[in-house]
């Protein structure tokens, strides 16, 4: 036999929950939204995953090669960038005609790392191809995305302060294939508004990438 919720009542539980989200949002996890290549095949544009706020923040925890991390972009933390971290303080890099080495020893790429691009670009042009043998400094961590030809990185802007870091990325929640001709919500944002809503029911079976949903991060 069911009963019929009591308004009073309800109230308090859905305060409740706003305020435990609004925490969780502010100190444990926060989803952000890709919008470059630059990561893939880890991370495609057009998805949205979430991030660990916790990973790096106790004493002695600092983020570990191969871990994905979101950060404020070095030239301008305004900015958020999503990269994979390769080496920590101390460990020196170097790339060799592409091949990576951290420490003097090859570093094993991970499944999702590809490179797009036959060439060798000469390092007079491009440290893309060519690069080091720099030392991480005390602090900072060296990054490059997944996507080694067409990413810009620590290659190109140097370190990443780890007081920067904002987290260790996840999983996948939600993924879109990206559609430059897709509405967009504007000013008077009325009209727009069913432009856009009619435009993502329509298109939900074919757009969406069902196979990448839940995907873990690593």
């Amino acid at each position: 036999m069911l009963k019929k919720v009591n308004l009073r009542y309800l109230v308090p539980v859905i305060l409740i929950a706003l305020v435990v989200a609004l925490l969780l949002r502010t100190f444990v996890v926060q989803a952000y939204k890709v919008s470059t290549p630059s990561m893939e095949e880890a991370l495609l544009a057009g998805e949205f995953f979430l991030v660990n706020k916790l990973s790096y923040k106790f004493k002695g925890s600092s983020p570990r090669p191969n871990d994905i991390v979101v950060f404020g972009y070095p030239l301008n933390p305004e900015k958020t960038y999503v990269k994979r971290c390769i080496a920590t303080e101390g460990q020196t890099v170097e790339i060799i005609n592409k091949s990576l080495y951290v420490d003097g020893r090859i570093y094993s790429d991970p499944p999702s790392v590809k490179y797009k691009d036959p060439r060798i670009l000469p390092r007079i042009f491009s440290q893309r191809d060519t690069f080091g043998p720099l030392q991480v400094p005390q602090g900072h961590i060296f990054v490059l995305g997944d996507n080694r030809d067409n990413s810009q990185d620590s290659r190109e802007w140097g370190f990443v302060d780890c007081r920067e870091v904002k987290g260790k990325a996840l999983f996948v929640y939600w993924s879109w294939t990206p559609d430059p001709k897709a509405p967009k919500m504007e000013a008077p944002y009325i009209f727009p508004f069913f432009r856009v809503l009619f435009y993502y029911l329509f298109n939900f079976p074919g757009k969406l990438r069902w196979e990448r949903l839940g995907t873990v991060l690593h």
